[in-house]
């Protein structure tokens, strides 16, 4: 098969096709669970209405080689942000308020407050669950030589929409089994759309979670956003908890416990109560689940991060824990890009035994990077000045999750210009992927029917989904990689997140 697909693509369908194909898509993903709820100032208690998530029409063409490339990476990032996790030192000297971002990144630095002012009281926690999502785009600077995997972020807290891209490739699947997408492409066969099993796979990282816990009665918590409309990709997960594992789940926003949370002094036993809940004693937490907690707009006073403190003194496994939300942080990021970081937590068989990479698979982590640096790097302002030279090839990144706050190209300049010089240290510069030119794809709207499937160029991000436990006695990450996702935006649209609303959920047809 040719390289035609990352060339030109979506296939072209005549009207009544593409008609045809929309409504196929958009029913089938109404009927399926492909659903966000809409938009409205305070959501119901009970939503009584869904609208269909944002999708793609056609799955998005991705080289075989570089989607199990990227499969492969993740049992090595499972384990190497683990381990960051666990380093104290590296954390304090890269995210700490004394030496790192915590210093000039308020958000950062509560974070990292309320994490050691748990390490002063002498509470630790024995074991920690990651759920992980390493985001990638295929690199082409070049459209006559070959493409590449380079890496986007790696997410710690809140990987969202696993369970709805499974719900997306499916939907690629039916339309491919129920119209063949009307003979468009050689490259829509069945052997070319990979299964997705995210679902199962991030759940069963909660059960194991759960298992260790040792106490099966217990439940798991799910920390949540206020009117969350993208709360069908948390239920998938809920469902599956309960019907594969007899596992249940609460669900509470940050608000809800300050008033239902209890940490018992002596076993640190976390336990929830509500007035409208079941059990009236309340019911233990084994394991505590972010879907919240990654933004600052998430904490409304000082009070949210201190209800955070308290979910975290408890015994509880933390999913992620402070300081594995610290290691997230795009900082780290740059920082182990540096000579040497990465091999101290993947080479040093001194401190790691048997666990050791080789060099080999850390080659291949350090291939997987674009260039990036810190803005306050060198003296004189070094940094900030190789951004300006460089700005229309860059994009400058804070220390935060969740879309739409990055700059790119050329509104760097004048950010530079208003960017105070002590809060330089909370951002980074990174080169821009050089994604495949003249892709398309046809992006339906969330909850706009069958009229608004509009053909664009596209740029589309591939992520695949791990979880570890790890910091038990012995030192080992349990680990595996469980799936993947696709995001597609348009073009000139410099912002992925699809809750944010940049991009639509889409899959994968493999080409080689």
């Amino acid at each position: 098969m040719t390289e035609t697909p990352l060339i030109s693509w979506p296939p072209e369908l005549a009207e009544e096709q593409l008609t045809a194909l929309t409504l196929q898509a958009t029913t089938y993903a109404l009927s399926h669970g492909l659903v966000y709820l809409p938009i409205a100032k305070t959501q119901p208690p009970a939503p009584t209405s869904t609208i269909h998530a944002p999708l793609a029409l056609f799955p998005s063409p991705i080289p075989r080689k570089l989607f199990e490339q990227a499969r492969a990476l993740q049992r090595i990032y499972n384990v190497l942000y683990s381990r960051v996790a666990t380093d104290v030192q590296f954390l304090d000297n890269v995210m700490g308020e004394v030496e790192g971002v915590g210093k000039v990144d308020e958000f950062t630095g509560q974070l990292w407050r309320r994490w050691k002012r748990l390490r002063d009281e002498g509470i630790t926690q024995s074991l920690q669950l990651g759920l992980f999502r390493s985001d990638y785009m295929v690199h082409l600077p070049d459209p006559s030589g070959p493409a590449s995997l380079k890496q986007v972020e790696f997410n710690t807290i809140s990987s969202s929409f696993g369970t709805l891209s499974e719900r997306a490739s499916a939907l690629h699947r039916y339309l491919h089994s129920s119209t063949g997408y009307f003979g468009s492409s050689p490259c829509l066969q069945t052997a070319n759309f990979p299964r997705n099993s995210t679902t199962s796979g991030l759940a069963e990282g909660l059960a194991t979670a759960h298992s260790a816990y040792s106490v099966p009665e217990a439940w798991i918590l799910f920390v949540v956003q206020e009117g969350e409309r993208n709360v069908f990709d948390q239920r998938w997960l809920e469902y599956e908890l309960l019907e594969s594992h007899s596992i249940h789940v609460i669900r509470q926003t940050l608000a809800d416990l300050a008033t239902s949370a209890s940490v018992d002094p002596k076993s640190r036993i976390l336990t929830i109560t509500a007035p409208s809940f079941p059990h009236a004693k309340g019911v233990e937490i084994s394991t505590v689940y972010f879907r919240a907690g990654y933004t600052p707009t998430d904490y409304h006073t000082p009070a949210f991060y201190d209800t955070r403190y308290i979910l975290e003194s408890s015994r509880a496994i933390q999913c992620p824990s402070f300081q594995l939300q610290l290691a997230g942080g795009k900082k780290v990021q740059e920082v182990l890009t540096k000579p040497g970081v990465l091999e101290q937590f993947l080479l040093d068989e001194s401190r790691w035994g048997d666990e050791a990479f080789s060099q080999a698979e850390v080659d291949a982590i350090r291939g997987s990077w674009m260039e990036m640096w810190a803005l306050d790097e060198g003296i004189g302002g070094e940094g900030v000045q190789k951004a300006r030279d460089l700005a229309q090839t860059l994009v400058l990144k804070p220390q935060r999750e969740g879309g739409g706050n990055n700059v790119y190209k050329e509104a760097i300049p004048a950010f530079l210009d208003q960017l105070p010089t002590q809060e330089r240290e909370a951002w980074i510069a990174m080169r821009l992927i050089a994604a495949p030119q003249g892709l398309g794809n046809y992006l339906v709207r969330a909850g706009g029917g069958t009229e608004s499937a509009v053909k664009t160029e596209v740029i589309s991000e591939l992520g695949i989904f791990g979880w570890a436990l790890f910091g038990g006695t012995d030192g080992k990450v349990k680990e595996k990689e469980v799936g993947w996702l696709v995001r597609t935006k348009g073009k000139d649209s410099n912002e992925g997140g699809v809750a944010a609303g940049f991009s639509v959920l889409d899959s994968i047809v493999l080409v080689d």
